[in-house]
């Protein structure tokens, strides 16, 4: 499998051997470090039509998404710049912040075992 060089449009493209059609892989900037990575990288945090932020785990909640690398130094970039709140347009409640900072120390354990 080759990964070619992503465009414009936020996508990476991977050709597969039994393909002829490079595959696309949908890329998101992380508030925290501003890098663009691959979708599944990524932790979303979601904000519903209702106005209520939560975290999205399976990536189809319906509403307007914001993504973050799950390490805690991006989080805390993000915070500190108040990037979630302007990605959302509202104040991002501390019990988000903190099931964040739950699912990043959740993931580092589970890489480190």
């Amino acid at each position: 499998m080759a990964i070619h060089n992503s465009n414009q449009a936020g996508f990476q493209y991977v050709k597969h051997r039994e393909s002829k059609m490079p595959k696309k892989i949908p890329l998101r900037q992380c508030l925290g470090c501003r890098e663009m990575k691959p979708k599944r990288e990524l932790i979303r945090a979601v904000k519903s039509p209702q106005g209520e932020v939560s975290l999205d785990t399976t990536g189809k909640k319906p509403g307007r998404g914001a993504y973050i690398c799950p390490n805690a130094e991006c989080l805390k970039r993000a915070v500190k710049s108040k990037a979630l709140s302007r990605a959302f347009g509202v104040e991002i409640p501390q019990s988000i912040i903190e099931q964040l900072q739950a699912q990043m120390n959740e993931n580092d354990r589970t890489v480190t075992n």
